[in-house]
């Protein structure tokens, strides 16, 4: 027998690459639901999307789906629920629309219509009570007007015709070809793991925990969502790397956060030269107290002195004279550090040691974290973080994991379609607008790419790692602008401490690495002086928690310009109570001008009159008329505007943080 159905539903998104693994979105979010729908012949379609939270019978949310050109339906779906769901799009022939098809072509045509009224008799007598057995008045009428011979027949038809009696027939109920596509699984995140600014530090260099405190306070002041920390487990020494990243440490070299594990215990336990857990618990606390989150690091890799070495040698890679093989990616060494074997030959062996790193993370959920940045996951067997992230979500659905995978574009795809919430991204080398590898091919690839819908970008300008592009040795204006394109662009967006003080000296004309990185030195920092970046942050952080249309990254409009050395965009809420327009110079050393292209009708503009904008970090109003308006960025003072297009709209909703 045929397996195709008189209807059919094709190229069904939001969808992963693979069958059973879940699209994402969050709660709160619209999610664009698109597939394409036909049946042969020349009846007229309905079709809708319905949500349905895992274990719950009655749909959490539905939509109806439009239809558009080439047999493309789309519509969107809302979430209010964290956590797995099935996405099921419907399809069937809509009995009034095609009838009253028929009947307006041959009203036109000037043709009987004396079938026509006895086939809307005969549909209209089926549905003058709904499937509750509810009378529908309207729909009585409309059948009384038709039986009504002493009417002509156009008449008879009139009431039938009125879009009261097709809404009250709208939907499936009794349709014999109802057709329905098998379920697409939907994972429904809270909102922290689409938005979210991150701050990186460094707790040993304020001090510790205790002195981390008044530092986090400083945070919270320039408007940051999320504290996130590097490991702050014991530390080895044996290996251990000196300043610079030389072999040899000195006495008082603290050695590098990531060789983690020493006599004191591994991935559990925290370092002494940082507090105590009731310290670090006091630190959570006032991280969240400042309105903020504070995130971990999960790296799993050991020190040669963690505790595991010794007790589960065979969760490690053995070089054939039985010493166990330290981390390389050359050029780079990591003498420091052992890279856990995922794949021992004992099957039991491979249990033991995936449990044994489920368990830190529900030591430290238990704790009261919430937030993970993953450790270069793409170095682990992607069928652990299959197996990881689903078995801790099931338990805490909460939990958001950050994939700092600077890899292979298919390797970072599949490891957001396994399970990670978000990612790291090629941003920091996007420097262009124009070309393959430029931000307007980037940005049409996160927003629309084949992996869209179940992979979220998080962008930082620079890590502990990464110093590159404009930012070595760059200006106050290369930060500047490589800021606000980080924190408009995408929702989420993080800096590594001591970006707003420009710190911008590489470790060499090759090495993008900072010279004397931290990551193996303790550095100390005036924050307090004159002329940080700190300003424009705190501005444009309050911006993103005040602006909805911020905080989603599908809503990206690009904008044409003159000038390739400014980048233009647009970004519009769900509700389109909220539009802002971007425009940020690429070029941190000289004056650059263009027009900015607009699409008028797609941002709510009026073409006929002009209408104010309002630069949101500036505070100047300006009057723009028709679909171009002119910028002129300056970097010594302004490298963008955040245009506000409905700062004087009336009856504009108020805007709350997420």
């Amino acid at each position: 027998m045929p397996v195709t159905g008189r209807i059919v539903i094709d190229d069904i998104r939001p969808r992963a690459s693979e069958p059973g693994f879940p699209a994402k979105a969050v709660i709160g979010e619209a999610v664009p639901v698109r597939a394409v729908i036909f049946k042969d012949g020349h009846d007229v379609l309905a079709a809708r999307v319905q949500l349905y939270a895992e274990g719950r019978s009655a749909p959490e949310s539905v939509a109806a789906l439009a239809t558009a050109a080439n047999d493309l339906w789309t519509g969107t779906i809302v979430a209010d629920r964290v956590g797995r769901h099935q996405l099921v799009v419907q399809a069937w022939t809509d009995r009034h629309a095609s009838w009253k098809k028929r009947v307006l072509a041959k009203l036109d045509a000037g043709q009987d219509l004396s079938v026509e009224v006895e086939e809307g008799i005969e549909l209209l007598a089926r549905s003058v009570r709904d499937a509750a057995g509810v009378p529908r008045p309207e729909v009585e009428q409309a059948a009384a007007a038709l039986a009504d011979v002493t009417l002509d027949p156009v008449e008879r038809l009139r009431p039938a015709l009125t879009r009261q009696v097709a809404d009250a027939l709208a939907g499936p109920d009794g349709a014999p070809d109802l057709t329905v596509a098998p379920p697409k699984p939907l994972w429904v995140d809270r909102e922290r793991a689409l938005v979210g600014a991150w701050y990186e530090l460094f707790p040993r260099s304020y001090g510790g925990f205790k002195g981390t405190e008044e530092r986090v306070v400083q945070i919270g002041q320039l408007a940051f969502d999320v504290v996130y920390l590097p490991p702050i487990h014991p530390i080895g020494v044996t290996h251990r790397k000196g300043r610079d990243n030389t072999l040899g440490a000195g006495p008082d070299d603290p050695g590098s956060p990531w060789a983690i594990g020493a006599a004191d215990g591994g991935h559990t336990a925290i370092d002494a030269g940082l507090g105590s857990l009731e310290d670090f618990v006091h630190l959570r606390e006032t991280v969240e107290a400042n309105g903020m989150e504070l995130a971990l690091d999960y790296a799993l890799q050991c020190s040669p002195d963690h505790p595991w070495v010794h007790e589960h040698p065979e969760w490690f890679h053995h070089r054939p004279d039985g010493s166990i093989a330290y981390a390389e990616n050359p050029p780079k060494r990591y003498q420091d550090i052992y890279p856990l074997n995922f794949w021992p030959a004992r099957d039991e062996d491979r249990v033991a040691l995936w449990r044994a790193c489920r368990d830190i993370l529900e030591h430290w959920i238990g704790l009261g974290v919430r937030l993970y940045r993953v450790d270069n996951p793409h170095t682990k067997p992607f069928a652990f973080w299959e197996w990881l992230i689903p078995s801790v979500q099931s338990r805490h659905p909460d939990v958001v994991f950050l994939a700092e995978a600077f890899t292979r574009p298919r390797v970072m795809e599949k490891l957001a379609e396994v399970g990670f919430s978000q990612s790291y991204t090629y941003f920091t080398w996007r420097t262009e607008r124009d070309g393959e590898e430029g931000l307007w091919a980037y940005m049409e690839e996160l927003t629309e790419g084949r992996a869209a819908d179940f992979s979220r970008p998080n962008f930082w300008p620079n890590t502990p790692d990464i110093l590159s592009g404009p930012l070595r040795n760059g200006s106050p204006a290369a930060f500047a602008l490589r800021f606000l394109l980080a924190a408009t662009l995408s929702p989420s967006y993080g800096v590594y401490s001591g970006y707003e003080l420009y710190e911008n000296e590489p470790a060499s004309e090759t090495n993008e690495e900072y010279l004397h990185s931290e990551k193996y030195e303790i550095r100390h920092r005036d924050f307090d002086r004159p002329g940080t970046l700190a300003p424009l942050m705190a501005s444009v952080n309050r911006i993103r928690r005040s602006h909805p249309a911020l905080q989603r990254l599908r809503n990206l409009h690009l904008l044409a310009t003159d000038n390739p050395e400014i980048f233009a965009y647009a970004k519009v809420s769900d509700d389109g109570t909220d539009a802002l327009i971007v425009a940020v110079t690429l070029d941190p050393l000289g004056v650059q001008e263009s027009m900015v292209h607009l699409d008028l009708a797609a941002l709510g503009l009026p073409g006929d009159r002009p209408f104010p904008v309002v630069d949101l970090l500036s505070g100047e109003r300006f009057a723009w008329s028709g679909p171009a308006a002119f910028v002129r960025l300056e970097p010594w003072w302004r490298v963008g505007h955040i245009f506000d297009l409905r700062s004087e709209a009336p009856n504009r909703p108020p805007v709350t943080a997420p």
